[in-house]
């Protein structure tokens, strides 16, 4: 692993979006965001000092090589290779089969291959999980799911390549996974079959949102952490098994001691997220996945002192360890609005969630936001004039439809 001259700060070049850019701005670091989405928010973030824009993930090859070009150029201005960092699986999916290529342009930690492939395939986690003894639930083949009489949860195999995917749109929409009071409930599903080679099957730990908890933190290359805090959930929409709308940091010893303990069993190498669930009968923690690659939740990190990519940045360019401190911030959480007016929603017609409940756990919280923010207001501002001028476009089209349809009625 190559390291930058100690007497400068790194430089980053971020292949992900607001949250992270932010992060980095927050801990001093120039930060160069490459994306293949030229209408990505971050673009226009205060803490993105040059935008770059790739080919399409689709175009491996033209995309590794744009990332190697930029690698060559930064590190001849500044002396010294920049830090690559990222924020999805897809990026994640372009850079391992590459990663010898880009680590003479660029610092980074990777996970071996081994790790890497069982941590991006759900299937193939759940047998290197229990090969290493980790916590894991039970898994479930679809033979098995017959005589299973307890809830079960079917999630995808695959990460990577999934918001698109035909799988994510025929059958889960907007959840990540979904849960079946009895095997042969997911059986029963006519969207499941036709598909059964791409899912997961486990027994289901219960509980509701607040029962899932996140460990995140950066490992050196010996699986040691350097630096961590400990996430809860409070809302997801859709609940229970969705993409988080309202989030908190918490404290917790006894997941702090766990997390770090698997990262050094694995071990895991750069950030990481390991995501629980607490079964609430028995207060037992179940490791659900684990994610190697930076998050929305560093954003909520950084707002309370603990800035994950900053911390990754420094190890990498300069061999920096932080500070080891007793106890963190908790005080800011971090609120997408638009997910959780849904996700109240859905609560509201449950009957678990009142509106005057909804609006007191928001309006009194300090919180920071998926998108907004009153110190960088550019990538919210971007992302609405765009959407405006995405209608504006649209809006013509609309009124010669409805023409056409009341000429075609009239007639």
């Amino acid at each position: 692993m190559p390291q930058a001259a100690a007497s400068q700060p790194p430089t980053a070049v971020l292949v992900g979006g607001v949250t992270l850019v932010r992060c980095l701005g927050l801990a001093g670091i120039r930060t160069v965001v490459a994306t293949p989405d030229p209408q990505e928010p971050a673009l226009a973030s205060r803490y993105c000092a040059e935008a770059v824009l790739l080919p399409p993930f689709d175009r491996p090859e033209a995309a590794v090589a744009a990332l190697e070009r930029l690698g060559e150029r930064l590190g001849h201005e500044d002396g010294a290779p920049p830090v690559l960092l990222y924020g999805s699986d897809d990026a994640l999916d372009l850079i391992l089969p590459h990663r010898d290529r880009l680590s003479r342009v660029f610092l980074l930690l990777l996970n071996d291959a081994g790790v890497s492939e069982a941590l991006l395939e759900k299937d193939r986690f759940q047998a290197f999980a229990e090969a290493r003894g980790l916590p894991v639930p039970r898994s479930l083949t679809w033979e098995e799911l017959q005589a299973h009489e307890g809830p079960v949860v079917v999630k995808p195999s695959a990460k990577a390549d999934w918001h698109g995917s035909p799988l994510r749109n025929r059958v889960f929409g907007d959840a990540k996974a979904l849960v079946f009071e009895t095997g042969m409930a997911a059986i029963a599903h006519e969207g499941l079959a036709p598909h059964r080679d791409q899912l997961t099957c486990q027994e289901y730990v219960p509980g509701d949102d607040t029962c899932a908890w996140s460990y995140h933190g950066v490992a050196d290359e010996a699986g040691v952490v350097l630096d961590s805090f400990i996430g809860r959930k409070i809302r997801t929409y859709p609940a229970g098994a969705g993409e988080s709308a309202f989030i908190e940091m918490a404290e917790d010893d006894e997941l702090v001691a766990l997390g770090a303990r698997i990262a050094a069993q694995v071990p895991l190498k750069g950030v990481f997220k390991m995501d629980f669930k607490r079964d609430p009968r028995s207060g037992r923690w179940y490791l659900l996945e684990v994610n190697a690659r930076c998050n929305l939740w560093h954003y909520l990190g950084a707002a309370n002192g603990v800035n994950l990519p900053g911390v990754a940045c420094r190890y990498l360019a300069r061999g920096e360890r932080p500070v080891a401190r007793s106890r963190y911030r908790t005080a800011w959480r971090w609120l997408s609005l638009e997910l959780d007016a849904r996700a109240f929603l859905q609560l509201r017609r449950e009957g678990s969630l009142g509106l005057l409940a909804w609006l007191s756990s928001i309006v009194f919280s300090r919180n920071v936001y998926n998108l907004f923010a009153w110190t960088d207001p550019g990538p919210w501002l971007r992302f609405w004039r765009l959407r405006f001028a995405r209608l504006a476009a649209r809006g013509p089209d609309r009124i010669l439809s409805v023409v056409r349809q009341w000429r075609s009625t009239a007639s």
